[in-house]
């Protein structure tokens, strides 16, 4: 007969002696009351069971006998306000699940743990403590839900999940444990909502990769380690899990394969908040990160951090922290009175800040170094005790629309690294901007108010570009050229300094344009002792000191510059060499700077003067300079004859030469130049002198005054196209950028337009270098080399090509005579000679060579001659006596043999 209660009492009222026998008796739905006592027994629950303290929690004690309190493999039992107590193996469970779905309601579980490893459990309002191994172990592919429940006093981990267990815990506090608060390893996944883990003798949570839990409105605090910490899993895990983990990527979406917190606080923690090792993939949304042991965040290894709406504040160490190849990504984020970096980066990380505050750093704000990759959007840095950004090393950094206040020290330091400034205003700092690197570093539209020294400083050696943009109210100079710096600055206005707006210093060499002056308490201009340069169409007004000031054997050349509005326009050393071109001086109290008409007057006296001593020997220097350039070309016509072979293409460059040295001679007559292009398609195989003719080509345009410098920089579709979206652009503008007044030479030209792949990175390079050589069309020429057909395929990419590449050079391969005179040319550098007959048989070599794609032309001459080398001194190492020309005539049989 069924019953639907049964009454358990361990003397007198009960109809049963011990809750065993009355779990045997009950059918199906039967309430089983227990009234107080202790009961020494090990429950086995098998069905659909209730089993409730009759007076309320703690008055029934159920103590192992042997094993766990209570097993359940089957059913859904449910236990309301019992005490469950482990026996004498306090490291094994007190509470097993091994399949069913039993419900533990207002339970204590204590000396052992619950652990589940089949089917699923629930756990309300339940406290687990005192065990000896973690307070609660969810294995195998059982889950579990927690609510209202309390884990403590363990004395390992508070919650454990490995495998494929799943767990949901809702507000749930694990706290005063020995290891970890909550520990998820496998392809365990686990919802923890409102939970709080406290008092944890390590980290609070931690998670081994593949897992991945999610965290709501949690809590996590007093750690004596971190309050997150994710590493990989150890190899043979992980590679058991791979598999699956590839399966859930292509089922589930991006969004479910990260670890996340949302809307949590992470304080108080023995070391960093936040440590993300390995391949992590971490989303921390709308936290706060405070009062941590050492760095808020730190991202290593391969792992992948997203911070959105979080706050890093008052922190010891580093606010936010990546190394090695981590990719740290913050938007809307702030980091606050850190005791280091606010940001830091290194190795070959890469780091994007959006809309972030960076405030009150003990060291620099933003430092990156290695060969890290930095953007920053619209982002603001205040008040460092330091720098507020300092990149150096190999890192490449980004930063537009952003914001740098009140930095002790420089707003924005760049040594060695390669950057570029969009759009930024730095102010109240020290130094506003400097600019240290071979690279070419870009300001374009950046603004430096009321920095105490100088506003923009480029230093030794450098060849920075800056466009547009405004340094105001600086301590000291404008803007600092240091000595042998390059820089080219373009429509920039330098008010109200308190130096000089624009010093030049000693072999300094830079290209100024149409940049305005005024207000600067010393001069406008000050040209240090040697320097060069050119500036053209600027204005100086209102200057304390003279507007320009040109030092002793200075040679800058000012063309159509004007000076308005200022006592005195110039002072310059007895020994300058300063020329003027259409320049203007207009309300000037003492003007003495030749214009237009004064300039043809001051040329005659300076030649008349060439023979009355040094003074009038520094201005004949001046009208001879002119010349120089001009008078280097015949040797560059010969050093182009003597290259071997290539006749066409030599024949094309001494006409161009020609040509554009009676365009310059049209333009100084005031002629309209005929339409010219100096954008060049080098069309030919590897090995044919493509790179050695291009470098010629540019050194000719300098000595026709066409070109600044005529240096080369060579690239390749690896320079120029980005790894991403949005990265393109900036990398091939990085590496115009230093190519200006010299040639850019893309090899392998057609690799930027594949065949049949429209939506590759390389058309938005393609577009870039459209752009930029139109809007630097005199200060750069672009050559573009490749195979014959495949460089029509790159024409054909994009309109804009075949009107700016209008003239094609075809290098054909060299014939076998070319070849015999490459290894003559490179045997007379190198000391050596062919005897009599070695020249034949080097020229029967290249004849029985076949001529495939592998064919290197003049990389097999100088591949030959290097075996050459070899075999002679494999030779004459063999020789009795070895006199002169033993060591220096290479012989027949020196010529190396063609392998079939």
């Amino acid at each position: 007969m069924k019953r639907n209660a049964l009454r358990v009492a361990d003397r007198g009222w009960g109809t049963y002696r011990t809750v065993t026998a009355a779990v045997r008796a009950a059918g199906e739905g039967t309430v089983i009351h227990v009234q107080p006592g202790v009961y020494r027994e090990s429950l086995v629950l098998d069905r659909d069971v209730t089993v409730v303290a009759e007076k309320g929690p703690g008055t029934v004690r159920i103590v192992a006998a042997h094993g766990p309190a209570a097993s359940v493999s089957g059913g859904a039992p449910v236990l309301r306000e019992l005490t469950l107590e482990g026996g004498t193996d306090r490291e094994g469970p007190a509470v097993l699940v091994g399949g069913g779905a039993p419900v533990l309601d207002h339970c204590a579980v204590s000396g052992g743990r619950v652990e589940v490893t089949r089917d699923a459990a629930e756990l309300r309002s339940c406290t687990i403590e005192d065990t000896e191994g973690p307070g609660v172990h969810i294995t195998g592919t059982a889950a579990a839900v927690l609510e209202d429940c309390v884990i403590r006093s363990t004395a390992g981990h508070g919650m454990t999940l490995s495998d494929a267990a799943r767990v949901e815990m809702r507000r749930t506090t694990v706290e005063r444990v020995a290891g970890c608060g909550i520990v998820l390893t496998g392809e365990s996944r686990g919802t923890f909502d409102d939970c709080t883990i406290r008092h944890v003798g390590d980290a609070a949570l931690l998670v081994q990769t593949p897992a991945r839990p999610l965290l709501r409105g949690c809590r996590l605090h007093d750690t004596k380690a971190q309050g997150v910490r994710i590493a990989d899993a150890p190899r043979a895990a992980a590679a058991a899990s791979e598999s699956a983990a590839e399966g859930d990527a292509a089922a589930a979406g991006r969004e479910d394969l990260r670890i996340r917190l949302e809307k949590c606080e992470i304080f108080r923690t023995g070391r960093e908040g936040v440590l993300a090792g390995g391949a992590a993939e971490l989303r921390i949304h709308d936290c706060h990160i405070r009062e941590t042991g050492g760095a808020g965040v730190i991202v290593m290894g391969t792992g992948r951090v997203e911070l959105d709406q979080t706050r890093v504040v008052d922190v010891p160490g580093t606010g936010l922290a990546a190394v090695e190849g981590a990719d740290l990504q913050v938007h809307r984020g702030t980091v606050a009175r850190t005791g280091a970096n606010g940001v830091h980066a290194t190795d070959r990380c890469t780091v994007r800040l959006t809309e972030c505050e960076i405030s009150t750093t003990a060291y620099t704000a933003l430092h990156f170094a290695g060969s890290a990759r930095v953007e920053l959007r619209s982002c603001t840095v205040r008040d460092s005790a330091q720098h507020a950004v300092r990149v150096e090393g190999a890192a490449d950094f980004t930063a537009e629309d952003t914001r740098v206040e009140r930095a002790r020290m420089t707003g924005v330091d760049i040594k060695d690294a390669d950057a570029v400034l969009r759009r930024c205003v730095i102010s109240e700092t020290e130094t506003g901007i400097r600019l240290d690197s071979r690279h070419r570093p870009l300001l374009e539209g950046c603004e430096v108010l009321r920095p105490s020294k100088t506003g923009i400083e480029i230093a030794a050696g450098t060849g920075a570009v800056v466009l547009g943009g405004r340094v105001d109210g600086s301590g000291s100079a404008g803007v600092f050229l240091d000595e042998r710096s390059e820089p080219w600055i373009e429509e920039l206005t330098i008010a109200d300094a308190k130096g000089s707006g624009l010093v030049i210093w000693t072999g300094a060499k830079p290209r100024v344009r149409s940049v305005t002056i005024a207000g600067a308490a010393k001069n406008g201009v000050y040209v240090g002792d040697g320097a060069e340069g050119l500036l053209e169409d600027c204005a100086v007004s209102a200057t304390g000191y003279p507007a320009v000031h040109v030092g002793a054997k200075a040679s800058p050349v000012l063309r159509r510059c004007l000076v308005h509005d200022t006592d005195e326009d110039l002072s310059q050393a007895d020994d300058a060499a300063a020329r003027f071109e259409q320049c203007r001086s207009s309300n000037v109290k003492s003007a003495t700077m030749p214009t237009a008409d004064k300039g043809e007057v001051a040329a005659a006296v300076g030649a008349v003067g060439a023979a009355r001593g040094a003074a009038g020997g520094q201005a004949a220097e001046v009208s001879v300079q002119e010349r120089v350039g001009e008078d280097r070309l015949p040797e560059l016509l010969a050093e182009l004859e003597r290259l071997v072979g290539l006749e066409g293409v030599k024949r094309e460059v001494a006409s161009m030469a020609k040509l554009m040295q009676m365009v310059k001679r049209r333009q100084e007559a005031g002629l309209q130049p005929p339409p010219l292009s100096r954008h060049l398609i080098f069309a030919g195989n590897p090995g044919t002198g493509k790179t050695t003719v291009a470098r010629l080509y540019g050194r000719l345009l300098a000595a026709l005054g066409l070109l600044a410098s005529g240096h080369l920089v060579e690239a390749d579709r690896s320079a120029l196209v980005g790894e991403y979206v949005g990265h393109t652009g900036p990398k091939t503008t990085a590496v115009f950028r230093q190519a200006l007044g010299g040639v850019l030479f893309i090899d392998e030209a057609y690799a930027l337009a594949p065949a049949g792949q429209s939506n590759d990175f390389g058309q938005e390079a393609v577009s870039t270098l459209v752009k930029l050589m139109e809007d630097h069309r005199d200060d750069v020429v672009v050559i573009a080399a490749g195979y014959p057909e495949d460089m029509e395929r790159f024409i054909d990419s994009n309109p804009g090509l075949a009107s700016r590449f209008t003239r094609t050079l075809r290098f054909d391969d060299y014939a076998s005579t070319d070849l015999v005179r490459i290894v003559e040319h490179q045997a007379s550098q190198h000391e050596y000679r062919l005897g009599e007959e070695t020249a034949a048989a080097l020229l029967t070599h290249f004849d029985s060579i076949e001529r495939t794609e592998r064919f290197g032309n003049g990389r097999t001459a100088r591949q030959a001659f290097q075996q050459m080398t070899e075999r002679h001194a494999m030779r004459v190492a063999d020789l009795a006596e070895v006199g002169d020309e033993d060591l220096t005539v290479l012989l027949p049989a020196d010529v190396p043999t063609v392998v079939a």
